[in-house]
């Protein structure tokens, strides 16, 4: 699946938003991805996860478990380790901190994934990772759907997606006019105040 192709999934479905956004980080963009919109096809969802199932298996091998963050980590991460053949789980927060609950444990000796909905600034990726790191030395490698950083965000581990994009985000105080003229929208998950 080429990025465009991914792209028009993601337009067909209504989820590449245009206007003034506040991502979950708390930075400004003039694009918002809406993945529930894509999440909420179970065929277009099956398309997208199958391909980075592919892409996964190319780059990394046999994946025994995917790890994903929850929330939305959860669908993408259980659809993708289907694909692979593998055991999905995941991570919530606790007190604040990503933990692995439910009494979901890592075998010893498994190749481990961590699987991402939508990479912007790395931040649930690395408190994922931490979380993992804290139960297994086999993680291996990071997916994701779409890669918004343009491949710049750190994580610390290799990783592939489908797409990446370089979608230029800004602090609030530091907008471009044409996203400043614009009423800000929180769109997302993560229970922030529009100022």
């Amino acid at each position: 699946m080429t990025e465009e192709e991914v792209l028009r999934e993601f337009r067909d479905a209504g989820a590449l938003l245009e206007g003034h956004f506040i991502l979950s980080s708390g930075l400004r963009s003039s694009i918002f991805l809406q993945k529930m919109f894509i999440f909420q096809d179970p065929v277009r969802t099956e398309k997208l996860c199958s391909a980075l199932a592919r892409k996964i298996e190319a780059k990394f091998g046999k994946i025994d478990v995917v790890v994903s963050p929850a929330i939305g980590g959860i669908i993408p991460g259980y659809e993708t380790a289907r694909h692979l053949r593998a055991k999905a789980v995941f991570v919530e927060r606790e007190d604040g901190v990503f933990k692995l609950r439910r009494g979901f444990e890592i075998p010893q000796g498994a190749k481990v994934l961590m699987v991402e909905d939508i990479i912007t600034t790395g931040l649930s990726s690395r408190e994922c990772i931490a979380a993992i790191a804290e139960h297994t030395d086999g993680l291996i490698g990071a997916a994701c759907l779409i890669d918004r950083s343009g491949g710049k965000a750190e994580i610390g581990i290799p990783r592939v997606s489908l797409a990446t994009l370089d979608i230029p985000s800004y602090e609030a105080n530091n907008l471009p006019p044409e996203l400043a003229a614009q009423v800000p929208v929180k769109p997302g998950s993560r229970g922030m105040k529009v100022p």
